[in-house]
């Protein structure tokens, strides 16, 4: 692999916010992720929960609930609004006031035509989804206090509402209610506390489960109001509920971290009768789950400790692979750090600001794995706030270091830096009126260009020079896709600019006749990182699969390599890890290596080995080392990867052959959550 000086970097202090909300949308398997600070996250389930769209959050603009409407996705939050959401350019479509004060639960009828909201005073307001937005239909009767969690029926005629003490069954035609089930507060609760129904579950059969504030799971007859069976499964509260397709099983989110199973199963072997009986329990959270989702074969999983869970249920897989383990999503699956190779920069993207650091200096030298001395600490050299309340969209530091960009959803803005002995950021007050707002921002090598990519998959760029920026043209894809661009990497030489949107289809444009050059054969899965080597100009592709390619740009077609790597397959070990590949990078020195990393490690591959055989050691740098030089050469494959930094947020090779690891761990993030709800454990 050979040695390097590594910065080891931990001072980005990157935060992710707590699950609030979960939506899935089953023709198109796509699953929607509300956090705490209004931000949304789209991942896509048939492509290894690829995180595909990232649409940023505004200041105490939070959301409490997310709801699909066919392939049209809402929220809504406790700022009383509705809104809509643009799936292509990735912002808000429209907002409107529900009327009602805040809103804590929203939900859409299965055929997808009528929005149910729960608000504060009371009211269940329905409103209609119309071509061009959402219309106001009725309100059901008005009930005293707020509503906090709703289910349709599967035939849309009734709604179920949940609120502090009380179940109410509405007729979603007359508006008027059909049942009123009351739940009795848990054993020793004080009479000054109302048992609070966070969630409601309506089945076919019209039977109703609820999930309330004294930790029981409980089973109605909604057709006598009755209550059936009561599941203590907690001291705590069953914050929600969600129930698979088929309505054979069942799962509850506590807020002591767990998740706990039911399945409808028939209790006397031969008799039809079934119950709902409690199977498993999975803990696999610290916090609060404040969301989940039964999907077919798995369950998703949110809460307060930031991290997405999908659990595997093993009894209803046939084969298992790596697709069916168990997985943690913790952060982003893009780039929230841009680095200047040569002024030996590093610019962190928060939500609301921007970081900029300039590296330290180390001396003398040493042996493999000690620490060196400290010749200059890292400084930080600037804080950026943005105005408004809208959150950071991407940002980019230009190659020179002389040159910050930051983009929110509706603003762009552009800045000229000095960092020489003193510190000065002017920011370029007369920008071009078609670049408004960006979805993803790239530097020229030289820092001379900047591209920025617009709606429908086109790409804007801009001249940069010491009298400002002016506009130079508008790139267009070949293809009429209107989605957005998630990735862009220019060519060293100037002469290529590649584009990558959320349709797979990586569009390559000729930066000197300034026009689309060609297509990159569409793959099934999408990009998660790409760049241009500098010596070959072939743009080299990792996928959300771990596949990878390389593709020659001047002759139009993949390499040699990239057909052998295919021909022979990549090793298994390699294309079981879970966690995707967020940046591409080469050396400057042997344009045969490629730097690739993920969340736990990084990786040199070197075109020049043999690929690793499907039995033999992936990681085997251990084991090299303890060879003669003569069985060593044998036992070398291309893939030489380090895990020895974790939680790895970035990892780029500056100018001088140092290396930049950027590691945020795990146990920083819990570190800072508020603490949970306390358990009594044996001996204490």
């Amino acid at each position: 692999m050979g040695e390097f000086t590594v910065h080891r970097v931990r001072f980005f202090h990157y935060m992710p916010s707590a699950v609030r909300a979960l939506a899935f949308q089953p023709q198109r398997q796509k699953i929607a992720v509300a956090r705490t600070d209004g931000s949304l996250e789209i991942l896509n389930r048939a492509d290894h929960l690829f995180q595909e769209k990232v649409i940023p959050g505004r200041e105490q603009r939070g959301t409490e609930a997310l709801a699909w409407a066919g392939q049209r996705l809402f929220s809504a939050g406790l700022n009383g609004e509705l809104v809509e959401y643009d799936m292509q350019e990735l912002r808000e479509k429209y907002r409107l006031d529900a009327s009602g004060g805040p809103v804590w639960t929203l939900t859409c009828n299965p055929q997808g035509t009528r929005l149910a909201v729960g608000c504060e005073d009371g009211t269940v307001k329905l409103f209609e989804v119309c071509d061009d937005g959402i219309q106001f239909e009725r309100n059901l009767a008005k009930q005293k206090g707020r509503i906090l969690s709703l289910s349709w029926h599967p035939s849309g005629s009734r709604l179920v509402a949940g609120m502090a003490g009380v179940i109410w069954v509405f007729d979603a035609g007359t508006g008027q209610s059909v049942h009123r089930l009351l739940v009795e507060r848990g054993t020793g609760a004080p009479r000054s506390k109302e048992c609070v129904v966070w969630s409601v579950v309506c089945l076919s059969d019209g039977t109703i489960v609820s999930g309330d504030s004294s930790g029981n799971v409980k089973v109605w007859d909604g057709d006598t109001g009755t209550l059936i069976r009561n599941h203590q499964v907690t001291k705590w509260d069953v914050l929600a509920l969600s129930v698979s397709q088929d309505e054979t099983s069942l799962v509850a989110g506590t807020s002591e971290g767990t998740v706990v199973q039911f399945q409808h199963l028939s209790v006397v072997l031969g008799r039809e009768d079934k119950e709902w009986v409690q199977t498993r329990t999975f803990k696999n959270h610290t916090h609060d789950v404040r969301a989940v989702l039964e999907l077919d074969t798995a369950v998703v999983s949110g809460g307060m400790d930031t991290q997405l869970v999908v659990r595997p249920l093993l009894d209803k897989i046939d084969v298992k692979t790596s697709a069916s383990a168990l997985r943690k999503i913790h952060f982003p699956h893009r780039r929230l750090v841009s680095c200047s190779r040569t002024a030996r920069l590093l610019l962190f993207q928060h939500r609301i600001h921007l970081e900029l650091w300039r590296l330290g200096e180390s001396e003398g030298t040493g042996v493999p794995g000690s620490s060196l001395p400290i010749k200059r600490k890292p400084e930080k050299l600037l804080h950026l706030k943005t105005k408004g309340e809208e959150h950071i969209c991407c940002s980019a530091l230009s190659p020179c270091g002389g040159w910050v960009v930051v983009s929110t959803v509706t603003n762009l803005r552009l800045y000229r830096l000095q960092c020489d002995e003193t510190i000065s950021i002017t920011k370029v007050s007369k920008l071009p009126k078609v670049v408004s707002s960006a979805n993803q921002i790239c530097f020229s090598s030289d820092s001379s260009y900047l591209f920025t990519a617009s709606t429908c998959s086109s790409v804007h760029v801009l001249a940069l020079s010491q009298s400002g920026c002016t506009f130079v043209c508008t790139l267009k894809p070949k293809s009429c896709s209107g989605q957005a661009i998630l990735l862009l990497t220019a060519s060293d030489d100037g002469k290529w600019l590649a584009a990558a949107n959320a349709d797979h289809e990586v569009q390559v444009y000729n930066l000197q006749k300034r026009k689309a050059y060609c297509t990159v054969p569409v793959y099934s899965s999408g990009v998660t990182a790409m760049s241009i080597n500098p010596a070959t100009n072939n743009l080299f592709m990792v996928h959300a699969d771990q596949q990878i390619f390389e593709f020659s740009l001047e002759q139009k077609q993949y390499t040699d390599w990239s057909r052998l790597v295919h021909r022979k397959g990549l090793h298994p070990q390699w294309l079981e890890r879970d966690t995707p590949v967020t940046n591409v990078t080469f050396s400057p020195r042997n344009p045969a290596h490629v730097i690739l990393h993920d969340m736990y490690m990084f990786c040199i591959i070197d075109q020049t080995l043999p690929l690793p055989e499907r039995n033999s050691q992936l990681v085997n740098q251990l084991t090299l080392r303890s060879l003669p030089e003569k069985e060593r050469r044998a036992h070398s494959h291309a893939f030489k990867i380090c895990k020895t930094f974790k939680e790895l947020l970035f990892v780029e090779l500056l100018e001088d052959q140092s290396l930049v690891v950027i590691e945020r761990p795990l146990l920083d993030i819990t570190a800072q959550l508020p603490p949970p709800v306390r358990q009594k454990k044996f001996a204490t």
